[in-house]
């Protein structure tokens, strides 16, 4: 437990990539099976820890000590699990206790705990353990690592040890489980490769990059194909031997929150595509009515009603057994047309292609494009495989410009982590009501977008100017004579009747601090309710 423990410390205090990337490989080698297997499951947060809960060690702590300066622990230090860790009592026994559990001992107590004696074995593993290694343990338990750490790099990482491709990884992991003996012993020489005896496994996707500042001018239009980039999500709907999958471009399996669309994938393929609500022979509706089929454990018969999804797909993978991943993308795309016609046309169709002349009139479609839930275009080479990852070159998107608003800064908070003693996370406001005598009305919160000397400044301000309190929540004077203007950038906005602005914003983040502009100069809710119109 302690060497995972030293693991997460470093990775913390690592700021750079490969720094990252060397310390775990590092790990991965030197630790025996099945702590290494575990870590591993940790990291990618394939690791169920299902009886302990959060708020069990919040009343664990309670229990030991006052509830009040353990909330204002939490608040200075934000985070729960470095706070519990610094803050647990070291009891007599656990000095003359010189065992402490490996992580497969740990994993194995609060995997195997029930809800009534959860409490007692998370507290005796504590009381067991030292700063560093409690501090792993509620990591473990929170689920949460925060250690900068992607799943990707952490496959990166495992992948290193053959050495092989991370794209062998990803396309063997689901039908891999913890603590991946089999991996390990093949990645060292020690076994076979794993066979895929799982079907319908995910494919790892292709990414596109940005259009930057000069790429246009050296791309020749006639070797690209455009289609609308549309505001969906990513899924890749895999059917293969009776077995129907539908993941997110992160390989999640989100298939049990899509009952409605698995039940008319009958196919043998894999297809890329864009997940969207609506009907694809009528009306598509907006991320915001999608957003009522997220992140749902269960989907009622009212909703799937209300709220149909369907796919727009991009690109054909595998057809039948073949897989058609290094082909061209023309090729594909041919194969692709064909293979839709044959599918639910409710359920799935076609993303259409955008003919166009030069760089300048593709731009003035992205600037107008023909529906509202488009958000740019994608721009593919036609002799592009389909390559796993983001490689510079074959894909570009080319989104179309962020909509901006002024808006004055109301409340603040500290941020969590290496933020924690800042105030880096912003709630801020448009005016309301008669010109001249309104009042500012919430319309976001933004936690990004600035500069580590902008962030330094910002917090300056909210300390200087703090008006009123709220437990960890500052609310900073903010009147038409006196406040600080942040130019908010955005991807769109929607109806809400949670808010009192009624309109929520996607994506927002501070892209400019206007100093220079006095607060009753900033923008109005009729500014924004336009937008909606």
């Amino acid at each position: 437990m302690n060497r995972f423990a030293e693991l997460l410390d470093r990775l913390v205090l690592t700021p750079s990539r490969n720094g990252k990337l060397t310390l775990l490989t590092d790990y991965f080698r030197a630790t025996e099976d099945p702590d290494r297997g575990l870590a591993l499951a940790a990291i990618t947060g394939d690791l169920s820890i299902a009886a302990v809960k959060p708020a069990m060690l919040r009343m664990l702590i309670s229990e030991r000590m006052d509830p009040v300066l353990f909330g204002y622990s939490y608040d200075y230090v934000g985070d729960l699990a470095e706070t519990v860790s610094l803050v647990w009592p070291d009891p007599p026994r656990a000095l003359e206790d010189n065992h402490t559990p490996t992580l497969a001992d740990v994993v194995s107590a609060l995997q195997t705990a029930s809800r009534s004696d959860g409490p007692s074995i998370v507290a005796n593993l504590l009381d067991r353990a030292d700063i560093s290694a409690r501090y792993a343990i509620l990591k473990l338990v929170t689920g949460g690592l925060r250690i900068g750490v992607s799943a990707r790099l952490a496959k990166q990482a495992v992948a290193d040890l053959g050495p092989v491709d991370v794209t062998e990884i990803e396309e063997l992991w689901h039908g891999l489980k913890p603590p991946y003996g089999e991996l390990f012993a093949w990645l060292e020489g020690k076994a076979e490769r794993p066979e895929k005896t799982a079907k319908a496994l995910f494919r790892p996707v292709m990414l596109s990059n940005p259009v930057g500042d000069g790429d246009l001018e050296k791309l020749d239009p006639a070797n690209y194909a455009a289609e609308w980039k549309w505001d969906g999500i990513r899924v890749q709907a895999v059917c293969e031997g009776g077995m129907r999958r539908l993941y997110s471009r992160t390989g999640d399996d989100v298939s049990p929150a899509f009952p409605d669309l698995a039940a008319s994938m009958d196919f043998e393929g894999v297809l890329d595509g864009e997940l969207l609500v609506g009907d694809p022979q009528r009306e598509t509706g907006t991320f915001s009515d999608l957003q009522q089929r997220l992140n749902r454990k269960a989907v009622s018969a009212k909703i799937q009603a209300r709220y149909p999804v369907f796919v727009r797909c991009y690109d054909l993978l595998q057809e039948g057994e073949e897989d058609l991943r290094s082909l061209p993308f023309a090729e594909r795309r041919m194969r692709l047309e064909s293979f839709v016609a044959q599918l639910d046309l409710a359920r799935f169709d076609l993303s259409p292609l955008v003919p166009f002349a030069d760089w300048q009139a593709l731009e003035d479609m992205r600037r107008n494009p023909p529906h509202p839930v488009i958000e740019g275009v994608m721009l593919k080479a036609c002799n592009s495989p389909y390559l796993a990852g983001r490689p510079k070159g074959p894909w570009f998107k080319w989104k179309r410009d962020p909509f901006t608003v002024d808006a004055v800064l109301m409340y603040a908070q500290r941020g969590h982590g290496k933020r924690s003693s800042f105030y880096s996370d912003y709630t801020f406001g448009v005016w309301s009501g008669p010109e001249g005598a309104g009042e500012l009305v919430p319309v976001g919160k933004a936690y990004f977008g600035f500069t580590d000397e902008e962030l330094r400044q910002i917090d300056k301000f909210v300390r200087d100017n703090t008006v009123e309190r709220f437990g960890p929540v500052r609310s900073v004077r903010a009147d038409r004579s006196h406040g600080l203007v942040l130019e908010v950038a955005f991807e769109g906005l929607n109806r809400s009747t949670r808010h009192k602005s009624g309109v929520a914003m996607r994506f927002p983040r501070i892209s400019r601090l206007r100093w220079d502009k006095p607060p009753h100069e900033a923008d109005r809710i009729e500014t924004l309710q336009a937008l909606l119109d």
